[in-house]
């Protein structure tokens, strides 16, 4: 997952009417008798203003192409000899012009008696005191909002739902792994426990300071992140109370009609992506709902010359900008190429093509770009659709594009044989220039930088062993031996890069210069924030091979965390792996209970729990069922149809 650093939807909140408490000395509880006069004054003047213009006017009468009566017509001229319209305008004329005097006078009395009508309405809202003017506004206000509550919460076309298998059990028979696996769940209670005391509607837990917290992705708004980020995993877990609880907070309080910039590739995965799952898992309409609410937010991001989204976008007004830092307004590549599989299932379920026609379009327009040695760089220019910098990695910035270049293939039940060969050809340019063997004899990936190989990787890089053992089956040229392999290789290493610190946690990045392999240097690289990337490759292998090396060694990263990354308010991440005595930072991150926990209780289940023949995990961990060709919206949807 990478961490960098609105079609608008009709039911918005209608912010209160300030009207100030009576002690400030700019507002009064009551209207003074001038201030009175003076309004009528002002609003008697405006409406015989409006009045008067009237007799000011040209005499209809006489330039007339069309009346407030529907006496007089505007036709085309048809030419009856060649049946083609004419581009001249004839006028049909009514009645007499008796009959238009009448009608011109009454309408002069229907404006005077508005007239009166209005005065009226506003000297009677001015003899009113300031608290019943408030509660007025109130009841209105309240109104609207019920109305907008009920537009919002429509029901969406119904669809045939996926054949969903395996949403629950994977109880292992080993008594030692099902002692595991409950240790997992404990964590999970411990971590959604702390934030529900501490943190409740708030986006993070601060578990030492026991208080809400607020990364910049999220922007100022309080948007509930790890609730709709860890549902589907107290799901999963049978922590069903929990899950019940989340749901109502989501039912009652998730709104995003909200002044707030947001990361459009967080909010995609996190929310969206999380809404999703919610709702394959436990079938409530809700979370279908919402997640479409949020997707009509996001959809002016990609207003854009090129159709390349915004990075982020204020979800009241539309407006969207890019990171201050990329390459000069570049979008990512890891942000713009991690949507796909979301905003399918959303054309899926809604029956409407635009999310579907956006990802596409994105899809068409890198297909048709020129690729230095065959690499995506991380950087595209929304307005010109030319690259940023030649920067090319398979960890942060670029990540998640791969990813889902093979799950939109798995998606589709294997037949967006587009997508697979975009993969194939990617995998092959970054085998060929990215990846390489340390002295030592791990391999590791490293990243392209204007012709250049910096021999450094990041823990966001260790997702690819699983992606690697993934897509395995499936590739050219009969090399599905072969990828597994490497995927089993870029998890040894991975490993290394946690067994040679104090803690047995994984730096952020390491390098591989010399006699320094798999190890920090930087002190800015040391640090651990609870990310999953390592142990979701552990899984995958295990799924695909049953080495119990990556049970084990997945054991070994779970006690670590819990001796060094709990704390009695919850987990909070540690500065520095190779301290002993570390420092937290204290912020247990959503993802932490949307992936680390979640990966860590499926390497602990079998293999009948969500199995990758009917599931396919977004880059959050959100598990989203396969679209078989019989259900698709390309085929056989009745709502699109």
């Amino acid at each position: 997952m990478t961490t960098p650093a609105l079609l608008p939807l009709s039911g918005r909140r209608i912010p209160p009417l300030n009207l100030g408490p009576p002690s400030f000395p700019h507002h009064r509880a009551t209207l003074r008798l001038s201030e009175k006069f003076i309004l009528l004054l002002i609003l008697s003047a405006f409406i015989t203003l409006c009045f008067g213009a009237f007799f000011f006017l040209p005499d209809s009468s006489k330039h007339k192409r069309f009346d407030l009566g529907l006496e007089d017509v505007l036709i085309p001229h048809v030419d009856a000899g060649k049946g083609a319209k004419n581009p001249g305008v004839f006028l049909i004329h009514g009645p007499d012009e008796h009959r238009h005097r009448e009608e011109e006078e009454r309408l002069r009395n229907k404006i005077r008696a508005d007239h009166e009508k209005a005065l009226e309405e506003a000297k009677e809202k001015l003899r009113k005191s300031r608290e019943e003017i408030r509660a007025e506004i109130q009841t209105e206000k309240n109104k609207v909002v019920q109305e907008m509550k009920i537009k919002e919460n429509k029901p969406l076309p119904p669809v045939p739902i996926p054949n969903l298998v395996g949403i629950s059990g994977g109880d292992p028979e080993d008594s030692d792994i099902r002692e595991k696996r409950e240790k997992i769940k404990e964590m999970m209670k411990h971590a959604w426990d702390n934030y529900r005391t501490y943190g409740w509607g708030h986006n993070e837990l601060r578990p030492i300071a026991r208080k809400g917290h607020s990364p910049n992705i999220f922007g100022s708004s309080q948007m509930g992140a790890t609730i709709v980020d860890a549902l589907d995993t107290l799901y999963i877990m049978g922590l069903h109370a929990e899950f019940l609880d989340g749901q109502r907070w989501i039912e009652d309080n998730l709104d995003f009609s909200v002044n707030s910039e947001v990361s459009v590739f967080e909010v995609n995965i996190r929310f969206i992506g999380g809404l999703l799952a919610a709702y394959y898992l436990s079938g409530e309409e809700i979370f279908k709902i919402k997640a479409v609410q949020l997707a009509e937010k996001l959809l002016p991001a990609f207003n854009t010359p090129t159709g390349i989204p915004w990075a982020m976008v204020n979800l009241k007004s539309g407006v969207g900008r890019n990171w201050g830092w990329a390459s000069a307004g570049s979008s990512i590549l890891a942000e713009f190429g991690t949507l796909h599989m979301e905003f399918m299932h959303l054309s899926y379920l809604t029956g409407d093509l635009i999310y579907y026609k956006k990802v596409m379009h994105i899809r068409k327009l890198l297909q048709k770009m020129d690729r230095p040695n065959g690499l995506y760089p991380n950087y595209l220019n929304p307005r010109t659709g030319r690259w940023g910098q030649y920067h090319t990695s398979v960890g942060g910035l670029g990540d998640s594009f791969y990813e889902y270049l093979l799950k939109a293939w798995l998606m589709s039940d294997k037949t967006d044989h587009e997508a697979r060969k975009m993969y194939d050809d990617a995998i092959e340019a970054i085998e060929k220039h990215l990846i390489k063997k340390s002295r030592g004899g791990l391999v590791f990936i490293g990243e392209w930088k204007n012709g250049h190989l910096e021999k450094k990787m990041g823990h966001l890089a260790c997702f690819a062993g699983g992606m690697f053992a993934l897509g395995a089956d499936g590739s050219r040229t009969d090399k599905a031996g072969h990828y597994l392999e490497l995927g089993a290789e870029i998890a040894r290493t991975c490993h290394e890069s946690y067994d040679r610190t104090a803690l047995k946690l994984g730096p952020e990045s390491f390098k591989f210069d010399g006699a320094v392999e798999a190890v920090a240097v930087r002190q800015a690289e040391k640090y651990y924030i609870l990310r999953p990337e390592v142990i979701e490759t552990y899984w995958y292998l295990w799924r695909f091979t049953h080495d119990p090396r990556y049970r084990q060694w997945g054991w070994e990263a779970a006690l670590a965390i819990e001796k060094y990354c709990r704390v009695s308010g919850g987990f909070s991440g540690v500065k520095d792996v190779y301290s002993s005595t570390p420092t937290h930072d204290d912020v247990q991150q959503s993802f932490f209970l949307a992936e680390t926990l979640k990966y860590l209780y499926l390497l602990f289940s079998g293999d009948d729990l969500l199995p990758l023949e009917h599931w396919v995990f977004n880059t959050e961990a959100h598990p989203l069922p396969v679209l078989h060709l019989a259900n698709t919206t390309l085929s056989g949807n009745p709502a699109v149809r």
